[in-house]
């Protein structure tokens, strides 16, 4: 299945569209790439396709999240092998955390079942790296205005059935629930999990119940093994 148009921001596009003494604020993209050439490109792309966009430019999980909390984002560019990422898992808790932003993958894996993959994971858009000028204008204006972007390559990929349910289950849980999984595959006990989340044990204790329920496992490893299969994404990583 493919996700549908996911809510942006609604005076987004208009924002791009009118001149700049009528915008009640400049159009905010978000590009989160550890690699500043490759951010200073996009934003160079963006910069002639919307005109005049205010550009945050982060190279982490953790800057991406700061910047999307100032609750002025429109769209999000996002690598998914960025310091603080873990795959499709960091990209299911970011669009939990933050629903009104639509997220466009830009990567430089050319795999279609990747793309695919990353739209059943709530993003609203995939765009390879290689992309020339004018595709990353026209994949931006197809999200600002509330559709979904994937390259024609992406065409014949489908999602085996197994990947498809994966993606539903982990969209039933809750950021919190997201957490306390990641935490879980980094093999942190129950103790340190409730720490790092300034909860109690009980609370992560009820966390993963609900966890297990949702995934349909039923121990610690089990929930371990399928969290680990959200953490690959681009193939291509370890040669950039």
């Amino acid at each position: 299945m493919l996700a549908q148009p996911l809510p942006v921001r609604q005076n987004a596009l208009e924002h791009r569209l009118v001149g700049p003494s009528t915008m009640e604020h400049p159009l905010c993209v978000v590009i989160a790439d550890d690699h500043p050439l490759v951010r200073r490109a996009l934003a160079e792309s963006l910069t002639r396709a919307l005109g005049n966009p205010d550009i945050i430019e982060v190279g982490s999980l953790a800057e991406a999240t700061a910047a999307l909390d100032r609750g002025e984002t429109d769209l999000l560019l996002l690598d998914l092998q960025m310091p603080g990422m873990n795959g499709l898992a960091s990209l299911a808790g970011i669009r939990a955390s933050y629903p009104a932003v639509p997220v466009l993958v830009v990567s430089a894996t050319e795999d279609p079942l990747i793309m695919r993959e990353v739209l059943e994971f709530g993003a609203a858009g995939f765009l390879p790296k290689s992309a020339p000028v004018g595709e990353i204008g026209a994949a931006v204006g197809a999200i600002l205005a509330g559709g979904i972007w994937l390259p024609d390559a992406a065409g014949e990929a489908y999602l085996d059935e197994e990947d498809s349910e994966l993606a539903a289950r982990v969209a039933e849980l809750t950021p919190q629930q997201r957490r306390v999984l990641m935490l879980l595959t980094e093999g942190k006990p129950n103790k340190q999990i409730a720490f790092e989340l300034a909860v109690t044990e009980a609370t992560v204790k009820a966390h993963l119940s609900q966890i297990f329920r949702k995934l349909g496992v039923r121990s610690r490893t089990q929930a371990v093994i399928t969290a680990r299969r959200l953490t690959h994404a681009d193939p291509t990583a370890a040669a950039r």
